[in-house]
């Protein structure tokens, strides 16, 4: 287990550690009223049948009041203790795992972005949900040891009503399950790794066709997906199947030991009575049935300890060295030293072309610290941009990506993104030059208006102007726009440049643009240009 895990489940553990001692109590408890409970039974029921056998005088003599009450109370602890046991245990649980997700999250969007974006979305969501819940087993199984405790001390003190001989085999059996238990749990660890990894793939696999219905639908390419979707479900059914039967071997031994229990202490006890002998029988046998949680967890350990080594594989590297802030000015100089070689003064605006796969969004990408900045690469302020922590980066720069994502929310959701504090009014303005905001103004909600699953229900040049205006609210030294027009008409793009050129006027912030297209180019005073065969270069560019 990553150091990174192993502290953050250890951290949650002393946390919870309350209601994780709670939950042992109630547990203990449970364990012990059902042994008392089945115990006493036991002796009430063939001794009432002996007092009924031996004739009125004998029946009548006989107190069933006392037992048959403590058979109640005994069987009201249990029930309430169970349900205490499982309230505290699930709270201390689900409590954990609420802050275990965004720990984790916390630390895959902290990771190199190499590392981050090996990882598919579906295949991390599945990680994030299926992997954390199956977590969820390791807190509600901490109390399991304690209910085994107590079902060992409670059945030992009964079953020595009957003799030591019957009290020792008791806790034999007991040991030699929790024993057979570890050695089969080993040996059965596949199928429950196999079921985490095959649910795991099928959730991948569908996120993943999910993504491409669109295209799907066009290229009548429905029957493909349902084959792959179809190929995953059964190698997750063949592996349910698996465990299933691993899971039956469990059930299995726990069965013949609570047989052998059961039986080897009727007959060490017989000597006692038939009341004392029934007393000791139950009693072993649910001294042994004491240990059934502990046994589920055993049973559990190859999913467990499958989704500890799936999260593992997210978090092995997702701890980078801290690096110390850096205090920067409130609108810094960019040196960029390679591939290109100039100096960008705050509030110029400059483009940075050349043909597809040069390395332009590279280089953006690398400014905000999404791709790992080589030594001597580029300066903020006279800082390698390597030493700077994200964060620093990121407060200098407001970004729209290439292939902006949007939420599944709202147009303010999407908004408040960039700046969580902003009101209606810098809304609106950031809308208006973005050329957006009376396409929002005539939405039924206005900025509360649902725009679906990655603005599915806007056009896509709508699309891309929420995500300019969402660039544009965040109060950042520098823009970096990448292809800020595509996908729009001219008369459209002719609006969007002049209404940009206007806002850098008025906020001073200065320009970092990526575009293929003349008219955006246009507006920059300088040109920074990426060629394969010349090499990179810079040139003075035509400002609107």
């Amino acid at each position: 287990m990553t150091p990174f895990l192993a502290s953050l489940l250890a951290a949650e553990r002393a946390r919870q550690r309350r209601r994780l001692v709670r939950a042992a109590l109630f547990a203990a408890l449970v364990a012990a009223a059902s042994v008392l409970l089945l115990g006493l039974s036991g002796w009430f029921i063939t001794a009432a049948a002996a007092a009924g056998a031996g004739g009125p005088i004998v029946a009548r003599a006989f107190n069933y009041m006392l037992p048959s009450a403590t058979i109640r109370l005994l069987a009201i602890v249990r029930t309430g203790a169970r349900y205490g046991e499982r309230l505290a245990s699930h709270d201390a649980a689900l409590g954990a795992l609420a802050r275990i997700r965004p720990a984790l999250f916390r630390a895959i969007a902290a990771a190199p972005v190499t590392r981050a974006l090996s990882f598919a979305t579906g295949e991390a969501t599945a990680r994030m949900v299926q992997d954390v819940d199956t977590i969820e087993t390791r807190f509600v199984r901490l109390s399991a040891p304690w209910s085994a405790v107590a079902a060992l001390g409670s059945g030992v003190g009964l079953t020595l009503l009957g003799g030591g001989a019957a009290a020792l085999a008791t806790a034999l059996c007991l040991g030699l399950l929790l024993v057979a238990a570890g050695l089969l749990a080993r040996r059965l660890e596949a199928p429950g790794r196999a079921v985490q990894r095959a649910t795991g793939a099928l959730k991948e696999e569908f996120a993943a066709l999910a993504e491409a219905m669109a295209e799907l639908r066009c290229f009548g390419l429905e029957g493909w997906a349902a084959d792959r979707i179809e190929t995953r479900s059964r190698a997750l059914a063949d592996a349910q199947r698996a465990q299933a039967r691993a899971h039956g071997w469990f059930e299995l031994l726990h069965a013949l030991a609570l047989g052998i229990a059961a039986t080897a202490a009727l007959l060490l006890s017989a000597q006692a009575g038939a009341a004392i002998a029934a007393l000791a029988a139950l009693a072993a046998a649910m001294t042994v049935d004491g240990a059934a949680p502990l046994l589920r967890s055993l049973a559990q350990r190859g999913s467990l300890r499958e989704a500890e080594a799936r999260l593992e594989a997210l978090l092995d590297t997702a701890l980078p060295a801290e690096r110390r802030a850096t205090p920067m000015s409130d609108a810094p100089t960019i040196e960029l030293l390679h591939p290109l070689s100039c100096h960008l003064a705050p509030g110029m605006r400059v483009a940075l072309v050349g043909p597809s796969g040069i390395g332009k969004t590279t280089l953006v990408e690398t400014l905000l610290g999404l791709r790992e900045a080589r030594p001597g690469q580029i300066r903020l302020d006279g800082v390698d941009v390597a030493t700077l922590p994200a964060e620093t980066l990121r407060r200098c720069f407001a970004w729209l990506p290439q292939d902006a994502m949007l939420l599944s929310g709202t147009v303010r959701d999407n908004l408040l993104l960039s700046r969580p504090d902003a009101d209606d009014t810098a809304l609106w303005h950031a809308l208006h030059d973005a050329v957006l905001d009376e396409r929002v103004r005539a939405l039924p909600q206005g900025l509360d208006s649902w725009i679906g699953e990655n603005g599915a229900r806007l056009s896509g040049g709508e699309r891309r102007r929420l995500a300019l205006a969402r660039a544009y609210l965040a109060e950042a030294p520098w823009l970096l726009l990448d292809e800020p027009t595509e996908g729009l008409d001219r008369a459209t793009e002719d609006h969007v440049i002049n209404r940009m050129t206007s806002r850098l006027a008025a906020t001073g912030q200065g320009l970092l643009l990526v575009s293929h297209r003349p008219r955006p180019t246009a507006t920059c005073e300088r040109l920074l240009r990426l060629d394969l065969a010349r090499g990179p270069t810079a040139q003075p560019g035509v400002a609107a």
